[in-house]
């Protein structure tokens, strides 16, 4: 029986939910890689260049995992929501850097609306390659959404609930693929958590319509728009902001400078790489727990 395997890193921490659902509705079996640990963060690093980003050498040791224990790998490609919502261009190259890296069979969709390309198209043709009829197709699809938006407003719900916490509140501004991978994020939250802090998270918001032009009027990157949001829709419950992005990631580079020379919150950028031992990070977040507890008491 075909298995298709799912790289824990980048698109997985947007879609992962309709993925799977969409995949038991149709009975085709899956593997998840685990969560990233050492030994897939140094897979990738010998697949990976230089100027790649910590997170594309990690969803690469994800796909290095995956590779002999599946029959297809799926890796879309993610192009944009329209001409002014435009994602990173690694989510553009990845499908093509997998393809020539990997002698493996790739399942793979594109998202380009302004060409009219849309998930829905790409997981009915999907569908059809694993040999899935149009009905049963049709129903996984409505029954992945629902399952996606439900889970979805669960997690806004609680987001919503922490924040009017009395607990010291800190937004964790990062793209969910380092908010909640093991290597990047997870050691960070774990450490706020740890010292009694309520952990916002600037993905798990309502809607970010129009919210992040208070912060910038021209930005056209979809993912740093919804963390401007998220940013702009917490600022007066929070008592600090902790940006956290991937070495050496563009987008982040740019967006959090400016951001920071904009807000009047006490806030750190913290950018992660591979060498990154998390004892000096530690120091870092003690102190910055610290000045806020001062600030609070002030």
């Amino acid at each position: 029986m075909d298995k298709v395997g799912i790289a824990r890193g980048l698109f997985y921490y947007y879609y992962g939910d309709i993925w799977k659902k969409f995949f038991d509705e149709l009975n085709v079996e899956y593997e998840i890689s685990p969560r990233t640990n050492r030994q897939i963060m140094d897979m990738g690093l010998k697949k990976a260049n230089d100027e790649m980003c910590l997170s594309l050498k990690t969803y690469l040791g994800h796909i290095c995992y995956l590779k002999d224990r599946c029959t297809y790998l799926l890796v879309p490609r993610i192009c944009n929501y329209n001409s002014s919502n435009q994602t990173c261009t690694n989510f553009w190259a990845i499908y093509d850097i997998v393809n020539n890296l990997f002698d493996k069979k790739v399942l793979t969709y594109n998202i380009d609306l302004d060409k009219k390309e849309t998930l829905k198209k790409g997981l009915f043709r999907i569908g059809t390659t694993l040999g899935k009829s149009k009905l049963d197709i049709k129903k996984a699809y409505i029954k992945a959404m629902k399952h996606y938006y439900d889970n979805r407003k669960k997690l806004i719900d609680d987001n919503y609930k922490r924040l009017n916490s009395k607990k010291i509140k800190i937004l964790i501004v990062s793209h969910p693929y380092n908010t909640y991978d093991d290597m990047i994020g997870g050691n960070i939250v774990k450490y706020l958590k740890s010292n009694d802090i309520e952990v916002i998270f600037s993905d798990r918001f309502d809607t970010f319509k129009n919210s992040g032009v208070k912060l910038s009027k021209d930005l056209y990157f979809k993912y740093s728009k919804e963390s401007l949001g998220g940013i702009v829709k917490s600022y007066d419950k929070i008592d600090g902001i902790i940006f956290v992005s991937s070495f050496p990631c563009a987008p982040d580079s740019l967006v959090n400078e400016l951001v920071i020379r904009k807000i009047k919150k006490p806030c750190i950028n913290i950018i992660i790489d591979e060498s990154e031992a998390f004892t000096a990070l530690e120091t870092r977040l003690e102190s910055f727990i610290d000045m806020i507890r001062r600030n609070a008491y002030v």
